[in-house]
């Protein structure tokens, strides 16, 4: 049960930060209520990255790394719960 609830929020929020990721190709949709919500959510998590990876050119890879981190993130709390149940 728990392994699924945590399952559940890694995916939702993956898809969160993909629909984020998307938006910032068309900045109507940054503006609108989504993508304001989207923002306060994602760019703290994203804005880590920002930090110490620099746009290459015009492409920014910080997201792709976080999406990567993301993966690793949640197969480390699977396994510390895992150790604890």
């Amino acid at each position: 049960m728990i392994f699924q609830l945590v399952s559940t929020a890694f995916l939702v929020y993956r898809f969160m930060l993909i629909g984020y990721i998307l938006m910032s190709w068309i900045p109507a949709l940054q503006e609108s209520a989504v993508g304001r919500f989207l923002e306060t959510v994602c760019e703290p998590y994203l804005g880590f990255f920002r930090k110490f990876i620099p746009p290459i050119g015009m492409i920014d890879i910080s997201p792709i790394v976080g999406l990567f981190a993301l993966v690793f993130i949640e197969r480390g709390v699977y396994s510390v719960l895992a150790f604890f149940l």
